[in-house]
């Protein structure tokens, strides 16, 4: 590499002659290529997006001016641009780099940015804010295709329309989300790119033009000079924005001319460039959803790293198992915000076309459209990661519980996700589903239990959830039906009189480690509850754990308020909830409780680092029990 290990920020990258930029761009794709291939992580949209990143970061000058990315799939190439490319080989691991955007890693970082659609938004109330200062720097927001089919893109654009302020949207249109691009915005954006549309195009462009006559004929000069054709994009024009467009996105020279000359003009303004996901790899352009993120992989073949054996994952039991239960029922239909592959609902989709519904990057309208299925007399199934869900808030309350609507809410990643991080670690449902009146809220111990849930949700005439993690499952032999089980019951796995843990989805397995550890390294009897609700509580069995061991301790991969364990304690201080309650109604006073889970935002890295961090991994589990009841020398006290 010759120029790229010289731009330590983007005044080096400022200071080369613009003819140098197309080498900058294929020696971007090159450092992210080396890194991606030995340590995993997002490299299509990245690759996409190496001209976009040197051209903006060549026009404008930032951090002074504000570039605002939507999501962090395709920043790799702003990351290295802006001093981090000494660290870029920690990318995604713990206590390295994250994948995504954050404002404590880098000035250059403007807005954190994890989840789609927010950049508009962002940008506007940056753009806004300076208005208000009187200060004159640029913003300009990076919004990729697929994130445009949120609503809150929307929202942001016609905000600034109304606003009038000086700002810039780029969409970056690679022509797809993480999968393939569907909706009505992914017809209108490829009929803008067909040659009949760019043909009618210049019939409307002097009219277009005259609204802007200090400007007007000058920069139609530059277009023809550089093969870049104005198209009045209506739906862009209606609300406010002078639309340009379509652009070659890789053209970086190209970019450089637009940026340049659009810099200098006033309003909203939203440059369309047409990018093309992986460029630069032929198999990541070839097979964009395989390369979007993915594991380590043979640089000169593509083939990934062999995978260990493992048992089969919880998104993959979840597909089969909702293919399964549908191939018995019509009424069941599935519905997912753009995550086909990433939920396991292609696989429904693969097998019933008819009953299938992906919605775009769309949570909301996902769940309330799920609520219409249902009035329908469907029996919708909605496939989420669980910190997407979090966008539907609103609907799930207003719109299902409050209807007490048959709606399943299939949550994948919930808990800790790993080297995604803390945008994406689902670590909140339990909490902001709990609160919600006629939510049933369940969490399997294993991918077994997970087809029983799946089956015990269908069965339910009500709201309901299912959360499981990411990756493999435990490796438990799985029951040839899925069987209903009884709502709000738990079931206990071990006997004990010195200790019992309560333990719900993907800690109790841990917890039955544990368990047997510390029988064996303390010689204490512990006996372990898979409560498999978290509501409603199966408060029969907690009175009983409660009267049979004076300690009880909740396990739970979630954050501490509001999670399982407060469910536990509240239960608990309900008055006669459990024998020998006080009669002020501080019925656990009698008892012990230690609550273990996590606290507060956790950041990237390898899941049983975060584990290990976070104290509920089996280790963990055993030494913080064993220095709960003292059985542990020289330990520190634990707060119950």
């Amino acid at each position: 590499m010759e120029l790229l290990p010289k731009i330590q920020s983007p005044k080096d990258l400022r200071a080369l002659p613009q003819e140098k930029l197309p080498q900058v761009a294929d020696e971007l794709r090159q450092m992210i290529l080396e890194t991606v291939s030995k340590i995993g992580g997002h490299l299509g949209s990245s690759l996409g997006a190496a001209e976009l990143s040197v051209a903006l970061h060549y026009v404008f000058e930032t951090p002074k001016d504000r570039l605002v990315w939507d999501t962090g799939h395709q920043t790799y190439c702003h990351k290295l641009l802006t001093g981090r490319q000494a660290k870029f080989g920690t990318i995604r691991q713990f206590k390295g780099l994250s994948g995504f955007l954050k404002r404590d890693e880098s000035e250059y970082d403007t807005f954190g940015a994890g989840h789609a659609s927010t950049a508009v938004s962002a940008a506007v109330g940056m753009a806004a804010g300076r208005d208000v200062k009187g200060e004159t720097n640029k913003v300009v927001a990076i919004v990729s295709d697929g994130c445009m089919t949120g609503g809150e893109s929307y929202e942001g654009l016609q905000n600034a329309g109304m606003l009038g302020t000086d700002m810039i949207v780029v969409l970056n249109d690679n022509q797809m989300f993480i999968s393939h691009r569907v909706g009505a915005l992914g017809t209108y954006l490829t009929r803008l790119l067909t040659l009949g549309a760019v043909k009618q195009a210049e019939v409307e462009i002097k009219k277009f033009l005259e609204r802007f006559k200090f400007w007007g004929a000058g920069i139609l000069r530059v277009a023809k000079r550089a093969k870049v054709m104005l198209f009045p994009g209506m739906l862009f024009e209606e609300m406010g924005f002078a639309y340009f467009g379509p652009i070659d996105g890789h053209d970086v020279l190209q970019l450089v001319d637009v940026f340049k000359h659009v810099k200098k003009l006033k309003g909203p303004i939203l440059i369309h460039c047409v990018t093309k996901k992986g460029k630069g790899y032929p198999l990541a352009e070839q097979f964009p959803i395989t390369y979007h993120g993915l594991g380590k992989f043979d640089l000169e073949t593509g083939k990934l790293a062999p995978a260990t054996p493992a048992p089969p994952a919880y998104t993959k039991v979840f597909g089969q198992t909702l293919v399964k239960l549908a191939e018995k029922d019509p009424r069941v239909v599935a519905v997912t915000a753009a995550m086909p592959e990433g939920t396991g609902t292609d696989m429904f989709r693969d097998r019933f076309p008819k009953r299938y519904y992906d919605v775009g990057l769309a949570e909301q309208h996902a769940v309330t459209f799920a609520g219409g299925l249902a009035c329908e007399g469907l029996k919708p199934v909605v496939a989420i990661y669980s910190t997407f869900l979090q966008r539907g808030y609103d609907q799930i309350e207003h719109d299902i519980c409050l209807q007490k609507l048959p709606v399943v809410f299939a949550l994948d990643r919930g808990g800790l996700v790993g080297e995604d991080g803390p945008t994406h670690h689902g670590v909140f449902d339990y909490a902001y589903l709990r609160m919600i009146p006629n939510m049933t809220i369940m969490a399997p111990a294993d991918e077994n239990e997970l087809q029983h849930m799946m089956k015990t949700a269908l069965s339910f005439d009500g709201p309901s959830s299912i959360r499981y993690p990411r990756g493999a499952g435990v490796g438990v032999p799985m029951d040839p039906e899925a069987q209903a089980l009884p709502i709000g019951k738990g079931v206990r796995l071990r006997e004990g009189k010195d200790a019992t843990i309560l333990a719900i989805g993907n800690r109790v397995h841990p917890s039955l480690e544990a368990a047997a550890r510390l029988e064996r390294d303390y010689g204490v009897s512990v006996g372990v509850i898979n409560m498999r609700f978290v509501k409603p509580l199966d408060v029969e069995l907690l009175r009983a754990a409660a009267a049979q061991t004076p300690k009880l301790v909740t396990v739970e991969d979630h954050v501490l308020e509001g999670g399982f364990g407060s469910a536990v304690l509240e239960a608990l201080a309900s008055p006669g909830a459990v024998t020998g309650a006080a009669s002020n109604g501080s019925g656990y006073g009698r008892y012990q409780v230690l609550r273990l889970g996590h606290e507060g935002f956790i950041e990237h890295g390898a899941p049983a680092k975060l584990y290990d961090a976070a104290g509920i991994s089996t280790d963990k589990i055993v030494e913080r029990v064993a220095d709960w009841m003292s059985l542990r020398k020289n330990a520190a006290p634990v707060a119950a």
